[in-house]
């Protein structure tokens, strides 16, 4: 966001799932920013086109509300010729951009075309869920495309990531060093968040109430447990329909174990084999990712593999081509034994190599649980 500074040449899109952040980060942007530089930040984007104008041109102080379509872009156009004249720049931020409409985008770019004989007098960033880039990369929105800069993917918080977190947000509350969660507590937290920042700060909050009524001094499992059962969770690997992990992570994995392999492919023919440990496995086109893939079908950061106790994910990081599975475009995918991502024209296969779980039958308690087996995952998700 920063380089919108430096340059006003192009667009800069954030993306990220719900809760991962993406406020968060223009909120801190925001506050970085030196007087010379103005600010129309848009939230509600549910827009005509003209309602749109009629917002950009409120937020720097004017009353557009009967101005018609033509004296609503006059206006813009002055305001922002005038503004880089006093050497101020303008910095135009729309958050929830994947709801603009098709007519607004279309003002948005035209918005970006106004320049003067040296340069562009506008910089925009547009912030919003994945479908964003669905949006963008449609034929109708090429021109558009070909002015972005710079695009980035605000992912999830790895496992790490998410320890650290939380024993961040604790400390500023004021606990300092004290270790507020037991292991015991934290291991139930990436499982039913993901990592996603938001649903982090919902499940750690109501646990700490749940520990509170039950007179603890510490979260520990059981006040975890209270609160999920008030939150009515399950487990976010459950929503995808592959195997989730129902057994408590009573200890830290090994950080050396193999969970699991993938194979890339060319026409039929393996080219390159990684082991897959806890963490992440970053692949595109560039040698410094973790697996190469020599082909201008990818992108220099294409993908990436996060491993975690429980699961394996695979999610595209805003690619050009994107990622296939069984046919269809995938922006993430919780792989399961024998799953094929179509890369480009590579073929990235899964092989699962955790020990297999087994969970009581209904009849008899010996039945091993089976991915497709829906009523038996609905119960025990449900007795969880």
């Amino acid at each position: 966001m920063e380089s919108t500074i430096w340059f006003t040449d192009g667009f800069v899109v954030i993306t990220g799932e719900i809760g991962a952040g993406k406020t968060t980060v223009i909120e801190s942007f925001l506050r970085e920013l030196g007087p010379n530089t103005l600010v129309a930040q848009i939230n509600q984007t549910q827009l005509s086109a003209s309602g749109f104008l009629q917002t950009v041109l409120s937020q720097f102080g004017y009353k557009p509300f009967k101005m018609r379509k033509a004296e609503l872009l006059a206006t813009v156009n002055s305001f922002l010729i005038e503004q880089y004249a006093a050497g101020r720049k303008v910095v135009l931020i729309i958050d929830e951009a994947q709801n603009l409409s098709s007519k607004v985008l279309e003002e948005v770019r035209m918005l970006s075309g106004v320049e003067t004989t040296k340069d562009k007098t506008l910089r925009i960033i547009l912030a919003g869920q994945p479908e964003l880039n669905d949006k963008l990369n449609g034929p109708e929105h090429i021109q558009l495309v070909q002015r972005v800069r710079l695009r980035f993917h605000l992912t999830a918080l790895s496992p790490e990531e998410c320890l650290d977190y939380i024993r961040h947000r604790v400390k500023v509350a004021g606990a300092g060093d004290r270790e507020l969660f037991t292991p015991e507590a934290l291991s139930f937290v990436y499982r039913y968040t993901g990592g996603i920042p938001r649903l982090i700060n919902t499940v750690c909050d109501t646990a700490l109430l749940a520990a509170f009524a039950l007179d603890k001094d510490v979260v520990d499992g059981t006040a975890m447990r209270s609160a999920l059962d008030e939150l009515q969770w399950v487990e976010r690997a459950a929503q995808t329909g592959c195997l989730p992990a129902l057994k408590l992570v009573e200890a830290t994995p090994d950080p050396a174990a193999i969970l699991g392999r993938v194979y890339l492919s060319k026409d039929g023919h393996t080219v390159s084999e990684r082991a897959l440990g806890l963490g992440r496995l970053m692949i595109g086109r560039i040698a410094e990712n973790d697996l190469q893939i020599d082909s201008h079908f990818v992108s220099r950061h294409h993908c990436q593999i996060m491993v975690t106790p429980e699961q394996t994910v695979i999610e595209d990081l805003n690619s050009t081509n994107g990622m296939m599975f069984d046919g269809q475009p995938t922006k993430r995918h919780v792989l399961c034994d024998g799953d094929e991502i179509k890369i480009g024209r590579h073929t990235l296969t899964y092989v699962n190599e955790r020990p297999k779980e087994t969970l009581p039958h209904a009849d008899d308690g010996s039945a091993e649980f089976r991915p497709n087996d829906t009523q038996s995952f609905d119960r025990h998700a449900s007795s969880l």
